[in-house]
Order: structure tokens, then C-alpha cells, then sequence
């Protein structure tokens, strides 16, 4: 079993305060495969502390040197890049394929992504011509308290720390006490990397402990928070006696909006991409919403996608779906689908196991058709794999439905119309639209509007998220 209690913190591995132990679960198996400790009060002041100490240094270091230590970092982590896929296979359930083919090489890609835009800032900037001897300087915030969450372990542990060390900004990280390792190998990657004490560190813990108390914390001049909206908002809450700045990402209940001159794949690929990460992700197309004259034909494509889903064990390698987090979530996921039964049509999966399935928290792909937007399970965000699927009448039926939700982070549209996507992309109330199974680019924002929170993480908007502007007369070149 592996143990991993000590904390990061002034660049060196150091005991908890007092010692408080935690199990780290694999979901995959029930059993315990690692143990941690968690935080208190001492060890959130260190850090701190630390933070605070190596702030002023750090944010003098020329651009130039933050950029190639950040360039070293992204060279270490090519040999532990299998350990880190490893890592979050073990803690929250990712298959083999999938932990080695996205979740641990969302850390790379952050990286890159966050070098790639350090050049793109003006660090300072002429006001114009009317004001010669005015200039904007964009400076780092100070200390930044991050905290991240469990289903995308490293990409948001990663969205977060590069753009704050481009910007000059130092930092405490507390991971998802339910998906540690992965944490703790990316504070052993910067370590190896050279990066300078204080700089980055990070505390272990939970929500009523070290996030409330970062939270809280007069030493800290930003929080930056990827989880629940429930949590979010009393991270706000907590964080407005001290007027720090609050970014949050926020929970989603993307809408998909299907119309009938829609490409033929894109029922199925709707449904596998809600399926995909076990339905873990903030920015799933959760809502599937069809267009009348397609719907009956839609709902027996997606049934047939559905039946493609397949659950399996996460250290064999193949396009299987994993295992959800925890007990807790899973039991939230089945009472969900249990109301679920009680207002629509289950057309695939339904509650309990899948077949064949005894050990594990695996859910099973599951479609609800006939759904009702005011329904709770078209409302709530369900957090695993299941889809709702729900009519509409025309465009502006679609528009109404998809912005009938209290989240706005991510909806979807497929249609062969341009100046339809067009409409959509200035109609749909979200921080993002993707259409006809089109990804965004990189340096692309990812971030919400409304219930889902206020960040633009990733490219420029990223780095920018960490920066004061500064305004300043009677400049001299």
C-alpha cells in the first residue's frame, strides 16, 4: 500500500501538524490503495507562510526564466508520465486507455498551452497616443490557493498551477483528498523540476478543513476552485470578509442540441461522449435534445450506442467505461436513477450493477427518453453515465429548453446550417458552444456563466486569471 502522509511545502516534504490519516480507495476494487493525512490549521498557515516568503522574488524573476523553468517541467514529466496515468487509474477509476491516453496527458498539454501564451501578454503596455507617458502593467495577484477536484485529477491541477507561475503568482495546492497520488507525483515533478522553495506548494485535506480554512485565510490573495456549485458558493462566501479574488468552475448540465438535418453520427457520438469518464465531467451533454421529426428515430440510435458502452476492469486496456469515484457517489447516482424511473422512459441501463459486475462502483450506462425539462433528472446534475433525451418542437423551442437550466458552462448543437450554428453560438447562455462534433482549439477558455461559475482557464484568458492591471503616469522609457 502505498503512503504518502507528509505535505509539500517550502520546498521540502514535511510531517503534518498532527497527524490525522486517510484512506485513498481504488473504485475499481473497494479497497484501499493508499493512505494520506489531512490537513489542519498549522500546516495551512505554513504553507502559507511559505508562500507569502518566496512571492516577492518570484514575481521579480524575468519572464524569460519563468518560462524555461516551466519548459523543465514539462521535460521531467516525460519520465514519470506512465506513473501519473497509473496514479489516477488507482484513484478515481479511470481505465488503463483512458488514464494513459487523456487524463495523465491533460498535464502536457496544460503545460505547453500555458507556455505557448506567456509571450502573447503585455506585460506593459502604452495606454495610447494621447497619453504617451502612460502605461498598463499587468502584474501577478500574489498568493493563490487552489482547489481542484477528483475526476480530472491533473488537468485541472494543471490549469491552474502553469498559468499562476506564468504570471508570477505562488501557490497552495489541496487535490481532491479522494484522488491524492496524482497531486502528490506533480508536487515530485516540480520538485525534481527546480522549481523555488515556496514557489508551489501543497496541502493535503478536505472541504470543511484546509479548503475552508484557504478560504478564509487573510494571507491569500486568490482562491481559485474546480467542483461542486454547492461548494462554490461557500467558498464565496467564506472568501468576502477578506475581498479576495474568487474564480470558480462550476458544475454543468450541457444541453445537445440535435436538429433534424443533424449528421448521421451525431446521435451516437452524443451519447458516447456523455458516457465517456464515466460521466464525470463538468462539461458532459447531459440534455439530448432532438428535434421532433428525428426524436423516435434518435431515441433507437441512441439505445443502440448505449449498448456499445461496456464496463470493465480499469487495469486492462480497451474502450470500456470505469467505475464511478465512490460509494458516495455511486448511491447519489442511484437515487437519481430511481426517480428517474419514476418520470420517464428507461430505455437502456437502469439501477444497480451491470451484469456480471460484483465488485466496484460501476454504474450502468443508462438513457432516459421522454424527459420533460422541468423533470429533476433533467435539472440536477447527475455526475455519471446518463443521458436524458428530450423533444423539441423548433429552433426556438431548442434555445428555450437548453437555457432552462441554472447552469450555463457547456452546450453542443449539430446541424448542417451554418447560419443556424450561427444563431445558436449568440442564443445558447453558456461559456461555451461546441458544434457538429467539433472541439475546441487550444488556447481556447473553458469556463461558465451563471450556476457553473465565472473562470476562463486555458491560452491567454488563463494566465490572465492571475494577473492585476496596474495603471501608471509620467512612465519614462
Amino acid at each position: 500500500m502505498i503512503e504518502k502522509r507528509d505535505f509539500y511545502i517550502n520546498g521540502a516534504w514535511v510531517a503534518p501538524a498532527a497527524a490525522q490519516d486517510y484512506p485513498v480507495i481504488d473504485p475499481a476494487t473497494e479497497e484501499q490503495c493508499a493512505v494520506i493525512s489531512l490537513g489542519d490549521q498549522a500546516d495551512t498557515d505554513a504553507a502559507v507562510a511559505a508562500a507569502r516568503a518566496a512571492f516577492p522574488g518570484w514575481a521579480a524573476t524575468p519572464v524569460a526564466e519563468r518560462k524555461a523553468l516551466l519548459q523543465n517541467i514539462l521535460t521531467v514529466y516525460e519520465k514519470h508520465k506512465d506513473a501519473m496515468a497509473e496514479a489516477i487509474r488507482a484513484e478515481m477509476g479511470a481505465p488503463h486507455d483512458l488514464a494513459h491516453g487523456a487524463q495523465a496527458p491533460s498535464m502536457p498539454w496544460a503545460l505547453q498551452d500555458a507556455i505557448d501564451h506567456m509571450d502573447a501578454i503585455e506585460w506593459v503596455q502604452p495606454l495610447g497616443d494621447h497619453a504617451p507617458n502612460d502605461r498598463i502593467l499587468r502584474e501577478p495577484i500574489g498568493v493563490v490557493a487552489m482547489i481542484t477536484p477528483w475526476n480530472w485529477p491533473i488537468s485541472q491541477i494543471a490549469l491552474k498551477v502553469f498559468p499562476a507561475m506564468a504570471a508570477g503568482c505562488t501557490m497552495i495546492l489541496k487535490p481532491s483528498e479522494e484522488a491524492p497520488l496524482s497531486g502528490v507525483l506533480f508536487a515530485e515533478i516540480l520538485h525534481e523540476a527546480g522549481v523555488p522553495a515556496g514557489v508551489f506548494n501543497m496541502v493535503n485535506g478536505n472541504g470543511v478543513g484546509v479548503g475552508s480554512q484557504m478560504s478564509a485565510h487573510a494571507g491569500i490573495d486568490m482562491i481559485s476552485f474546480t467542483g461542486s456549485t454547492r461548494a462554490g458558493k461557500l467558498i464565496a462566501k467564506s472568501a468576502a470578509d477578506t475581498l479576495k479574488r474568487v474564480r470558480l468552475e462550476l458544475g454543468g448540465k450541457g444541453a445537445n442540441l440535435i436538429f433534424a438535418d443533424a449528421d448521421a453520427k451525431a446521435v451516437k457520438r452524443g451519447v458516447l461522449h456523455c458516457m465517456n469518464n464515466s460521466g464525470q465531467s463538468c462539461n458532459a451533454p447531459t440534455r439530448m435534445l432532438v428535434e421532433r421529426s428525428r426524436y423516435d428515430e434518435a431515441v433507437a440510435e441512441a439505445v443502440a450506442a448505449a449498448a456499445l458502452v461496456k464496463v470493465g476492469p480499469t487495469t486492462e486496456s480497451g474502450r470500456h467505461m470505469g467505475p464511478v469515484v465512490n460509494k458516495t457517489q455511486w448511491d447519489k447516482i442511484q437515487g437519481l436513477i430511481a426517480v428517474g424511473m419514476t418520470e420517464a422512459r428507461c430505455v437502456a441501463g437502469g439501477p444497480g450493477l451491470p451484469d456480471g459486475v460484483n465488485r466496484g462502483y460501476y454504474v450502468r450506462p443508462t438513457i432516459f427518453a421522454d424527459v420533460t425539462n422541468d423533470m429533476e433528472i433533467a435539472q440536477q446534475e447527475i455526475f455519471g453515465p446518463v443521458l436524458v433525451m428530450i423533444p423539441f418542437e423548433d429552433e426556438a423551442d431548442a434555445i428555450r429548453i437548453a437555457n432552462d437550466t441554472p447552469y450555463g458552462l457547456t452546450n453542443y448543437a449539430q446541424s448542417s446550417d451554418g447560419a443556424r450554428r450561427v444563431r445558436l453560438a449568440h442564443a445558447l447562455r453558456s461559456g461555451m458552444v461546441e458544434m457538429n462534433g467539433q472541439s475546441r482549439g487550444a488556447g481556447s477558455p473553458f469556463g461558465g456563466v451563471k450556476m457553473s461559475g465565472d473562470a476562463r482557464e486555458g491560452g491567454i484568458f488563463g494566465i490572465e486569471e492571475y494577473l492585476e492591471v496596474k495603471a501608471v503616469s509620467g512612465w519614462a522609457d
